[in-house]
């Protein structure tokens, strides 16, 4: 067998040999009557990753087909790779891997996730460098967006700002905060401009968003600071936010951001009849 063959069916084996170690729980999964064979089917790495069945048939095929560092990413995170791993899957497909921007799993350690979920009352996620949400709390769930509903390709809160109209009607004053949120994606952007991922994920944005595309054209840049968010609930109408975002002192290439019922509303006091009825 020629090298570039070796090549093509090194990274096809590869990969079946990490999506057998998923157990279909830790993606959401049922693990079905059915299934003969460990790990996740090909189907459903397909649908969690975004990529179409047949294409990634090809790649586990071992076909010489070039494929995007954005494809390598999203099978990364859904076949939760670890760095190492992370790596050799794009040395494999000869593509350069991140190197400014750390490699991320497609979740958090339990001590993490308690954390979440202790607060009750206070919607709270963990996003990873590249913006994905990576965890999150059932106080999300229930007032802001279930994340669960989407595929993990599809977790990266500003894609879900400018693309998910559901999450959209959420956000009281939308524009303006939508335009603040591409200013401080800029303002990182800026520290991570090498890194292919950033290069895709913005080129496939400004393909899929008029606004996003307008405004990242404006150079805007800030930084992410408190606020107050007003948040639309189709049940609970207006509830007010304090919005605060932490670094994870254990992996600094995480951020938790939690959002705090505004002291003197009633939106702490609506939430919790909410969530304990």
């Amino acid at each position: 067998m020629d090298k570039p063959k070796q090549r093509y069916k090194e990274l096809g084996d590869f990969l079946k040999t990490r999506r057998a170690k998923i157990l279909p729980s830790q993606v959401g999964l049922t693990e079905g009557i059915r299934r003969r064979t460990p790990g996740l089917r090909r189907e459903e790495v397909s649908f969690l990753s975004g990529i179409g069945l047949t294409w990634y048939t090809w790649i586990e095929q071992g076909r010489p087909i070039q494929i995007s560092s954005q494809v390598l990413e999203s099978l990364a995170r859904t076949l939760m790779l670890d760095k190492q791993e992370t790596i050799h899957l794009y040395t494999l497909a000869r593509q350069t891997p991140p190197t400014s921007l750390p490699i991320c799993n497609d979740s958090v350690n339990p001590m993490l996730q308690h954390v979440l979920d202790n607060l009750v009352f206070s919607p709270a996620t963990i996003m990873d460098a590249h913006w994905n949400v990576i965890a999150w709390n059932r106080a999300t769930t229930k007032i802001m967006f279930d994340y669960g509903k989407i595929s993990a390709s599809k977790r990266n809160f500003i894609r879900i700002m400018f693309t998910n109209e559901e999450f959209k009607k959420t956000i009281s004053d939308w524009e303006s905060t939508a335009k603040g949120m591409v200013a401080t994606f800029r303002a990182a952007y800026g520290k991570f401009i090498e890194d292919p991922w950033i290069e895709d994920f913005v080129n496939e944005l400004r393909s899929e968003s008029a606004e996003f595309n307008s405004w990242w054209t404006m150079h805007n840049v800030k930084t992410e600071e408190k606020k107050v968010k007003n948040i639309n609930h189709p049940i609970l109408g207006q509830l007010k936010f304090e919005y605060t975002s932490y670094l994870v002192l254990s992996d600094t290439n995480l951020k938790l951001t939690v959002l705090t019922s505004l002291p003197g509303s009633d939106s702490e006091e609506k939430i919790k009849q909410f969530l304990m009825s």
